[in-house]
Order: structure tokens, then sequence, then C-alpha cells
């Protein structure tokens, strides 16, 4: 039986998979008019987006930006040869930026809608009245074209992972499911390790900044 090594901590793999479940909630939510579930959902995944940052900044290795955010020279050589490259500790090169490209655009989807209005002025953000109506009506432009940078940014995700799992036989899925992947022969990479304590650290921030932000 193959040796697993530990690739994703706990905290990062609830994140994705928690993203992934709200994203869709809140899309459902927005198409079927229920503006109170929508905030609700739009609220939480902020909370999950800022703790993301933190734990970019202050979690286990393969969750640091530092780890997997590099220069163009890495990112144009990992490219060219992506279907050969062994599996990374983590996030590559590649996908790394299009991660933070995720992150960003998400961010700036639930950031607008904080402060966005419909057209007729009935259904706002738990901070529109901080806008003029033509801000706020502009922030819902922006949540709205968010939206579709968002929806593109994760059909290309999903095409990759495609790619990796039928074209080049790297099981992702498996190993955001369960943390492990395959030790490579000769690789010597350690298991990841991560701090319970500075995960609820960051949880506790979060949760009151959020709680702040939709007015207590």
């Amino acid at each position: 039986m193959a040796e697993m090594v530990r690739v994703w901590d706990v905290p990062v793999r609830l994140f994705h998979w928690t993203l992934v479940s709200l994203f869709c909630l809140s899309w459902w939510s927005a198409e079927n008019h229920e503006m109170e579930l929508h905030r609700t959902f739009g609220l939480v995944v902020l909370g999950l987006l800022l703790f993301r940052i933190y734990w970019g900044l202050a979690g286990s290795r393969t969750a640091c930006f530092a780890q997997f955010l590099k220069g163009p020279a890495a990112v144009l050589a990992y490219a060219r040869k992506a279907a050969d490259e062994h599996p990374t500790d983590g996030h590559n090169p590649l996908g790394g930026w299009s991660i933070a490209a995720l992150l960003a655009v998400l961010l700036t989807l639930v950031t607008a809608g904080l402060f966005a209005v419909d057209a007729d002025g009935r259904e706002a953000g738990p901070l529109a009245a901080v806008l003029s109506g033509e801000g706020a009506r502009r922030a819902a432009e922006i949540h709205e074209a968010a939206f579709n940078a968002g929806l593109a940014l994760i059909g290309l995700h999903v095409l990759a992972i495609f790619f990796y799992q039928f074209l080049v036989g790297r099981d992702l899925v498996s190993a955001m499911i369960t943390g492990k992947r395959e030790r490579q022969p000769g690789e010597t990479v350690d298991d990841v390790q991560w701090s319970p304590m500075k995960a609820l650290a960051g949880l506790a921030v979060v949760t009151g900044l959020v709680w702040a932000l939709s007015g207590g």
C-alpha cells in the first residue's frame, strides 16, 4: 500500500467545501428572491474569506500565501510542463495565483454586496445607507460583475481539476477531502502541521468583525 503524506490541514479543507456550498446557496437564494437568506449566506462567505486571508498568513505550510504565490518565472516554467510535474506540496505555482484571483473576486463580490441596493430600492445590504443612492446602485453593479467573474474563474478551476484528474492522472479532489496524497518515491516532505488554537483565535476575531458589519 502506498505511503500517504498530509498536504492539507483541516481549516483549509473545511474552508474549501463550505465555500463551495455557500456559493451555491447564495446563488440559489438570489435567484429565488430569498434575500434575507442571501444576506446571511453572504455574511458567512465574507467571514470565510477573511478567515482564509488570516490563515494564509498564520496557518500551516501549504495554507500560507508565501508558499504558493510564486513569481512570473516560476509560473511560466511550471505552465510549460504542468502535465509532467510531480504532485506539489500544496498549490502549484499556476494554481496558486488562480486561487488568489478567485479569493480577490469573491471578496469584491461580498464587499460590494454589503453596500448594494436593488433597482427599486427595496432590498439592500447592511451598509447600503452609508452610500448615496447612486453609490449603492453602483455597488450592486460591481456585485453582479464580480459574480460573473467568479463564475468564470470557478469554471476554469473545475476545468483544471478535470485536466489533472483525467488527463494527468492526479487525484486532487480526494486530497482536498482527506487532506492526504500518495508520497512520491524518494520524497521527504513532512506532514502538514497546524495549530487549532491559532485557528480558533482567527475564527473568533473574524466572527466578531462580521457580526459588527452586519449591524450586530
